[in-house]
């Protein structure tokens, strides 16, 4: 059965279907909720499009909203906690519709035969909980939203189409399901809580995105075992926003740096780009060794002869580092370190790791997390695991 479809909606929904399937075989279940469960009907008037989050209103340019809406990327719903901009104007993404493409390969991931009982943390738009809902059933689909506005706007959805699974307004880190056989989260994390672990049976599974400072990257697909501890793999391609209650609100002028440090000068040989560049592989091992670590560029620095600065800091604010690029020629680069660690130090030697374990990807790496919250991330097998903070 299908809702909501007009015959430019129509269109568009087999086209991208099509494109998907393409690109990967989808399973006749969910090809059937992808049908049954239109994604347009998910979204609402207003969209934000492009890095600039232009806003595109359905009634305004129906075209351009209808090709948002089954193009094979992620749809910004919502911008600043739906609050509206800042004194600065400045608008941030705070809620979206995923892309399908990867909406559709969590759900495969989830390896459900029919049956499972399953929590989704951040309902979003609804659109996940009503795939969930068209292949299991409304009863057996729980889905958690913190921010109750979207969790009503999310019942709407899913009732004008026919599947209503339960959707609660509540913070889906403090989450605790009960013998669940699945959970998984649209939104990324920081750290998995250990209550979703141990809310979920043995040999169950719990898929989320993953992020740390350092790189928003991958997704983390574990099984629980009979010892209550869940473990597995890192897979690559994903990035969502994160969890709300695992943001961090720093910036480099006003949190981190005073007037009245001191820091220490050096050098290094190591260029800032390696560990912040395209090579992902390097930023998602740095990310695992130095879990409470982020940075920020700053070009154009009011700085004779620096080009670039980039700086390094923890989460907590108490130690940073900066590393200066200019034009010299000679390899080096200068290094100002503040605080109880040296970052930049931390920085070279979880490269230099790296680097000696053979330059592995993301998919090279798993996690295993006990009930009580403990994460351990090891390389190829458990028992080779990633020292941290070396």
């Amino acid at each position: 059965m299908t809702y909501g479809y007009g015959p430019a909606e129509r269109a568009a929904a087999r086209g991208l279907l099509g494109r998907l399937g393409a690109a990967r075989p989808l399973a006749p279940a969910w090809e059937a909720a992808f049908l049954g469960v239109p994604r347009h009907a998910f979204l609402p008037e207003t969209v934000w499009l492009g890095d600039g989050l232009t806003p595109c209103r359905r009634a305004d340019a129906p075209e351009v909203w209808l090709r948002a809406a089954y193009a094979d990327a992620p749809v910004v719903t919502q911008v600043d906690d739906g609050a509206g901009p800042g004194p600065d104007g400045e608008r941030w993404a705070s809620s979206s519709a995923s892309a399908p493409g990867i909406v559709l390969r969590m759900l495969d991931l989830l390896a459900l035969e029919g049956g499972e009982r399953v929590v989704e943390v951040g309902t979003g738009t609804g659109w996940n909980a009503g795939l969930l809902a068209h292949r299991l059933g409304s009863s057996l689909v729980t889905s958690v939203e913190v921010d109750a506005a979207l969790a009503a706007r999310a019942r709407a959805n899913l009732a004008a189409v026919g599947v209503e699974p339960r959707v609660v307004t509540g913070d889906g880190a403090a989450l605790a399901p009960d013998g669940v056989d699945r959970l998984v989260a649209t939104c990324s994390v920081r750290r998995v809580p250990g209550r979703w672990i141990g809310g979920v049976k043995p040999g169950g599974v719990v898929l989320t995105p993953w992020e740390s400072p350092w790189l928003c990257f991958g997704l983390l697909r574990l099984t629980v075992g009979l010892d209550g501890s869940a473990s597995g793999r890192f897979l690559p391609h994903a990035a969502f926003m994160l969890m709300r209650g695992q943001r961090t609100d720093l910036r480099i002028f006003r949190d981190v740096v005073r007037d009245a440090h001191a820091p220490e000068e050096s050098t290094t040989t190591l260029p800032p780009s390696e560990v912040t560049g395209e090579d992902w592989a390097a930023g998602f091992a740095i990310g695992l060794r130095l879990p409470d670590v982020w940075w920020a560029w700053h070009h154009d620095p009011d700085v004779p002869g620096v080009r670039s600065r980039l700086w390094v800091a923890t989460t907590d604010a108490a130690s940073w580092a900066a590393v200066d690029v200019t034009d010299a020629e000679d390899g080096t680069f200068t290094v100002w370190e503040h605080g109880p660690r040296r970052l930049w130090r931390e920085v070279e030697a979880a490269h230099r790791w790296w680097a000696e374990a053979g330059r592995p990807g993301p998919e090279a790496f798993g996690m295993t997390v006990t009930p009580d919250g403990r994460h351990t991330a090891w390389l190829e097998h458990p028992g080779r695991t990633v020292p941290r903070r070396a």
